[in-house]
């Protein structure tokens, strides 16, 4: 393989993982702006999502239904975390409500080691997996899928946010929360709304990488820290930001384990965090600060 095939090949790896991320960064950065909270169980809706498709897919339910399902199921938990953990907890200190959201992804990690074990899981890929050859790099079906979905949803996220009734709620609590207030939209609900939106976008993020990488009940973990990575690197208030430093963060640790080794991928993600929180501590493209309701 030569240089430039390599290089696409990288580039896609990159856009690949970079995708899975920001779907998950676009879930931190929701629940930030309308919570201030830092939710780091983020990571483990992804789990969910593919261990449920997973289990409901073993069960001979069609690819497509077992996805829906899966989806529409982390999103209720996601919707009952926020009125069991959150909520009640909303006039708490920052730190304290932190903590709250790690002691919730450690529950989930127990949970998911007690009903799927500690073996990793795989999920059939969307369609055939041959390999297609693209200016003699290989790239396979299910990076394209991962690509394409997470394109798709974040079209989807852009017209709910921009182009509905509750979406623009939503945008009005991010912007201000006391005129949002004055006019009869409700900060509480709408926090509810949007950690049940983040749930759903992690599930979709798990989901698309099961084909590709397994699932196992830990994997919400790396996923989890790679994602916070990337929407503090972009900026944890602005969602396309977080986006662009997810799709950073992919394409670095591709070309880091395709050029040199591996083992340092990891290293350089978050050397790149502490160079960004260094020089400038808001992300490179911060708007504002959040503020919890």
């Amino acid at each position: 393989m030569d240089v430039s095939s390599q290089i696409i090949q990288l580039i896609f790896s990159g856009l690949t993982i970079g995708s899975i991320y920001a779907l998950i960064a676009i879930g931190f950065v929701l629940t930030y702006n309308m919570t201030g909270v830092l939710n780091f169980a983020q990571g483990e809706f992804a789990m969910l999502g593919a261990m449920i498709a997973i289990s409901f897919f073993s069960m001979k339910i069609p690819m497509l239904l077992a996805i829906i399902l899966s989806i529409l199921i982390v999103a209720c938990i996601g919707g009952i975390f926020e009125r069991a953990a959150i909520y009640p907890a909303r006039s708490a200190s920052l730190p304290t409500l932190i903590i709250i959201t790690i002691g919730v992804a450690i529950a989930f990690r127990g949970l998911g080691i007690l009903i799927w074990g500690t073996q990793s899981r795989a999920l059939p890929a969307f369609s055939k997996n041959d390999p297609i050859t693209m200016l003699n790099a290989v790239i396979l079906p299910q990076s394209l899928w991962a690509i394409g979905i997470s394109l798709i949803s974040f079209l989807v996220m852009f017209y709910f946010f921009n182009y509905t009734l509750i979406g623009k709620a939503v945008t009005a609590c991010v912007v201000n929360r006391f005129a949002a207030r004055l006019m009869g939209i409700r900060p509480e609900f709408m926090s509810f709304i949007s950690i049940i939106i983040s749930a759903g976008l992690g599930a979709i993020a798990g989901i698309i990488i099961a084909p590709i990488s397994g699932a196992s009940y830990d994997m919400g973990l790396t996923l989890g820290m790679k994602a916070f990575v990337a929407a503090v690197i972009g900026g944890l208030t602005n969602a396309p930001a977080a986006i662009i430093g997810a799709f950073l963060i992919g394409l670095l640790e591709a070309f880091t384990e395709g050029l040199w080794s591996s083992g340092y991928k990891d290293a350089i993600s978050f050397a790149l965090l502490l160079l960004v929180l260094f020089l400038m501590p808001n992300g490179l493209f911060s708007k504002r600060s959040g503020k919890r309701v």
